[in-house]
C-alpha cells in the first residue's frame, strides 16, 4: 500500500445528526477538543464537545427517526438490502476511508485499507443477513392456547466506541443494532473522531433514513455520561476500560436500569507447553499477539506462561521477531509497528515497566522509546522475565507492547498462573495434546479461548466478550444481534 501525505486528507468535523453535519461552534455554542495525530503529535483538527443540549438533540432526532422513518417496521429483507448497499459503499470508499483511519489513529495505512475497511464492510454485511432470520418463537402450550415470543427493537441504542480500532469497533456496535431495526447514537473516541463520521455519511447514501445513525463528538466525562443517562436511550453498548465500564453501568442503573453490553479490559495469558508443535510458529503467534497495533488491543496476549524447559529458546525467538518490526508513521507504507496513541499513554507504559523492573524483574528485550522517524510516541516491544503474579506489569493492563514471561512445571501450576483475579477476556493454549487443550478450555476463566492460534479469523459468527471484570454480554455472533432485541411474550386464549 502506497504512503500518503497526511496534510492532503480532507477532514470534515462536527456532529452528524439527522443526515447532516452539525457544528454548534459556528454559533459559538460548544467548547472544542483538539485532536492530535499519534504518529507525530501534530494537532491537525478539533471537534466540538457535545453537552446536554446537543446530546438531547441527537437522541431526540434518533428517537423521532425510529418512530417515523419506518426503519423498524420495514420488511426485514428490505432493511437488509440497504445494509448490504451500505457495506458496498464502505468497500468502494476504502482508499479514502483507509487514509482517514490511518491519519488519526494507530492503524498503519496498509492494515487500514487491507484489513480494517474490508472487515468493517463484511461485518455490516454479516448482520444484514440476520435481519429476517430472528423473529421470535411459537411456544409449546396446551391445545386451547397459542403462546409466542415476538422480537422487537429497543429503540435508540447509545454506543460508545474506543480509539484503538475506530472503524471496526464502531461497526461491531452499529451493524447488529441497525439490522435489528434500532436507531443508534454513537460517540467515537475524541482521539479518533473522523472515520466514523464518514461511515455515517455512507449509511445515509446507502438509504439508511436520516437520524437512524447519528454521531456525536465529545469526551466521556461530559458527552458519554450525558448519552448513557439520557431517558430515551434504551440500551448502552461500550468498549473500553474496566473503570469506565463500571461507571457506565452505575450511570445506567441510576437513570432507568437500562441494559448494557460492556467489552472491557483484559490481561490475557498465552500458555505454551513443551509439546507445542513448530516452535517458530508459536513464537510468531505470541509476538504478533502483543505487538499487533503496538499491544493496544483488549485481547492482547500479554502474559506468557511457558513450560520451564521451553522458556529460553522461546524467549530468544520472540526477541528476534521483536527487533524485526519497523516503527513509523501510520501514513508510511513500510510501518509494521504502530505508534502509541498519545504521549501520556507512552509515559504510562514506561512507568509500569520501570516500576516492575525496580521490583526485581529482568529486562530481556526492549523497554525504551522507539524512533519512529516522527515526533510521535513509539515504544519498543518489550519482554520482562523474573516476574511474579504481584508484579505490576503482570497485574495491570498495560495497553502497550509489553510481554511478561513466567514458567511452570505442571498443568495445575499453569492453570493457576493463568487465572487473573480481575480479568477474563481471552486466553491462548499451545499444545499438541488435545485432551490437555480441552481441559484448559474448560478450566480457564475467559470468554474466548484459542488453541494453537491467537486471535480471531475473519469471521463474525463466534462472539467475543469477557468474564469477571472484562465485561458483560457479547459483541459479534448471533448473541450480539439478539442483544439488540427485546422479546415480548404473548399468550392467546383460543376458547374466547
Amino acid at each position: 500500500m502506497d504512503s500518503f501525505n497526511p496534510d492532503d486528507v480532507a477532514i470534515r468535523s462536527g456532529h452528524f445528526i439527522g443526515g447532516e453535519y452539525v457544528d454548534a461552534n459556528e454559533r459559538g455554542g460548544e467548547r472544542r477538543i483538539e485532536v492530535a495525530r499519534p504518529s507525530d503529535g501534530v494537532i491537525y483538527a478539533s471537534v466540538p464537545l457535545a453537552g446536554a443540549e446537543m446530546v438531547d438533540r441527537a437522541v431526540e432526532n434518533a428517537w423521532q427517526a425510529f418512530r417515523t422513518s419506518g426503519w423498524a417496521r420495514m420488511a426485514p429483507r428490505e432493511r437488509a438490502k440497504i445494509l448490504r448497499r451500505f457495506a458496498e459503499l464502505v468497500e468502494a470508499d476504502a482508499p479514502f476511508l483507509g487514509r482517514l483511519e490511518a491519519l488519526g489513529s494507530t492503524r498503519p495505512i496498509a492494515q487500514a485499507i487491507g484489513w480494517d475497511v474490508p472487515f468493517t464492510a463484511e461485518g455490516i454485511r454479516f448482520y444484514a443477513e440476520f435481519a429476517d432470520k430472528v423473529g421470535g418463537d411459537v411456544a409449546a402450550t396446551d391445545h386451547d392456547h397459542l403462546g409466542m415470543t415476538i422480537a422487537e427493537p429497543y429503540g435508540v441504542i447509545g454506543a460508545i466506541a474506543p480509539w484503538n480500532f475506530p472503524l471496526v469497533m464502531a461497526s461491531w456496535k452499529i451493524a447488529p443494532a441497525l439490522a435489528a431495526g434500532n436507531a443508534v447514537v454513537l460517540k467515537p473516541s475524541e482521539m479518533t473522531p473522523f472515520s466514523v463520521l464518514r461511515l455515517a455519511e455512507l449509511a445515509v447514501q446507502a438509504g439508511v433514513p436520516a437520524g437512524i445513525f447519528n454521531v456525536i463528538q465529545g469526551d466521556g466525562r461530559v458527552t458519554g455520561d450525558e448519552l448513557v443517562r439520557h431517558p430515551k436511550i434504551s440500551k448502552v453498548t461500550f468498549t473500553g476500560s474496566t473503570r469506565t465500564g463500571a461507571a457506565i453501568m452505575a450511570a445506567c442503573a441510576n437513570s432507568g436500569t437500562k441494559p448494557v453490553t460492556l467489552e472491557l479490559g483484559g490481561k490475557s495469558p498465552q500458555i505454551v507447553f513443551a509439546d507445542a508443535p513448530r516452535l517458530d510458529d508459536v513464537a510468531r503467534r505470541i509476538a504478533g499477539a502483543i505487538t499487533g497495533n503496538a499491544g493496544q488491543v483488549c485481547v492482547a496476549g500479554s502474559r506468557l506462561l511457558v513450560e520451564r524447559s521451553l522458556a529460553e529458546p522461546l524467549a530468544e525467538r520472540i526477541g528476534k521477531l521483536f527487533v524485526e518490526l519497523k516503527p513509523g508513521a501510520t501514513w508510511a507504507a513500510g510501518t509494521t509497528l504502530s505508534p502509541i496513541i498519545s504521549a501520556p499513554q507512552a509515559a504510562r507504559i514506561e512507568g509500569i515497566v520501570g516500576r516492575t523492573l525496580d521490583a526485581g524483574a529482568t529486562l530481556r528485550f526492549g523497554g525504551v522509546r522507539a524512533d519512529g522517524g516522527a515526533a510521535g510516541a513509539f515504544y519498543t516491544p518489550t519482554l520482562l522475565t523474573d516476574v511474579t503474579a504481584h508484579s505490576e506489569a503482570v497485574r495491570e493492563e498495560v495497553f502497550g507492547p509489553v510481554l511478561t514471561l513466567q514458567t511452570f512445571d505442571t498443568e495445575e501450576e499453569a492453570l493457576a498462573l493463568a487465572q487473573h483475579p480481575e480479568y477474563g477476556l481471552a486466553a491462548g493454549v499451545h499444545t499438541a495434546d488435545l485432551g490437555r487443550a480441552l481441559r484448559f478450555v474448560r478450566g480457564l476463566e475467559a470468554g474466548t479461548v484459542w488453541v494453537n492460534r491467537y486471535g480471531r479469523t475473519s469471521d463474525f459468527m463466534i462472539p467475543t466478550g469477557g468474564y469477571k471484570r472484562s465485561g458483560i454480554g457479547k459483541d459479534l455472533g448471533r448473541q450480539a444481534y439478539e442483544a439488540n432485541l427485546r422479546f415480548k411474550s404473548v399468550l392467546i386464549d383460543l376458547r374466547a
